[in-house]
């Protein structure tokens, strides 16, 4: 196949969300509780749907088990990554997740959940929870009983094109007024340590698994350094942000036009801020911002023409 498969996203309310994925990315959305775009998915909780070409109407989980040649003959049950939108209208829960061992063994079989995310936009006092302070398992089982919140949660200013990998184990929220890009392993599955008392429009108070949080966290906290390489190839510049177990995550700024070729199994790709085209052997297909493609195994030679920054990822 040699040309981009285009996706429509799946959209979730969140207690925290918001309405910036409508102002912002201008997605059909009528709820203003809109906390998260599934913009590249094949989790059975939020699939992503083919809506162009011949693949047209297909899910991203069909395609991956009945044509796996697109993703470079690629092994493995289900599709590896994740990618979402997010928009921290107000606090997320404070949480950690599993990794693979834990959540095969505890969550039916589950993937478990490295991630990362790229600051698209935030106000301009904006911070995230990253980390902890407890230095072992009974001080940090005890600030936990003691709600002793302030003391124990590590709090990191954060701006525009920040990038934070957040590996499976680390105790992490995005707090209000913090959109995001994020690159993850194909999972749900999310451990809330705390949640500041909230009740949903129920009245009722959302779970939270203690145990397990406290079973998984990496203890004391290991801050993931992240540091960034910049390339300038023609036309483009390339940043690269991550290379991990799990997935490795770039940014790249096309200036007019930039010519690649497709080596990897595949790459997903999402456009944050402008327009132009991708020129394939098959012809030119018209990217914008808010649009989100796969380029498949084989593609081969291809061109980006434009003014388009977009994050790009693979496994």
């Amino acid at each position: 196949m040699k040309q981009p498969i285009f996706l429509t996203p799946e959209f979730q309310e969140r207690i925290w969300g918001g309405t910036k994925l409508r102002t912002e990315f201008g997605y059909p959305i009528e709820s203003d509780l809109t906390g998260e775009c599934w913009a590249v998915s094949a989790h059975p909780n939020g699939q992503s749907i083919v809506n162009q070409g011949p693949y047209e109407g297909k899910t991203l989980g069909e395609l991956w088990k009945e044509h796996r040649e697109l993703f470079g003959n690629m092994e493995g049950d289900v599709f590896p990554l994740l990618t979402k939108i997010l928009d921290a209208n107000n606090d997320l829960s404070i949480q950690v997740h599993p990794n693979d061992e834990y959540a095969n063994k505890n969550e039916n079989g589950e993937l478990g959940k490295t991630e990362c995310w790229y600051v698209i936009d935030c106000k301009d006092d904006a911070e995230i929870i990253y980390g902890h302070t407890a230095q072992t398992k009974e001080q940090f089982v005890e600030m936990i009983e003691n709600g002793e919140w302030n003391e124990l949660l590590s709090r990191v200013k954060v701006k525009p094109g920040d990038f934070f990998y957040v590996p499976s184990g680390t105790i992490h929220a995005l707090c209000s007024g913090v959109l995001i890009l994020e690159t993850q392993q194909s999972s749900d599955t999310t451990y809330r340590v705390y949640d500041y008392d909230r009740v949903d429009q129920n009245g009722q108070k959302r779970e939270l698994h203690i145990q397990k949080s406290i079973d998984v966290s990496t203890i004391p906290h290991e801050d993931a350094t992240v540091n960034p390489s910049i390339e300038n190839i023609p036309g483009a510049t390339i940043t690269t942000f991550l290379k991990e177990q799990y997935f490795s995550v770039y940014k790249w700024e096309i200036e007019d036009s930039a010519a690649f070729q497709q080596d990897k199994p595949f790459l997903i790709c999402s456009i944050l801020d402008g327009s132009g085209a991708i020129e394939t052997e098959e012809g030119s297909f018209v990217i914008e911002k808010g649009i989100h493609f796969i380029l498949p195994a084989g593609l081969g030679e291809y061109s980006i023409k434009g003014n388009v920054e977009l994050i790009v990822s693979h496994p």
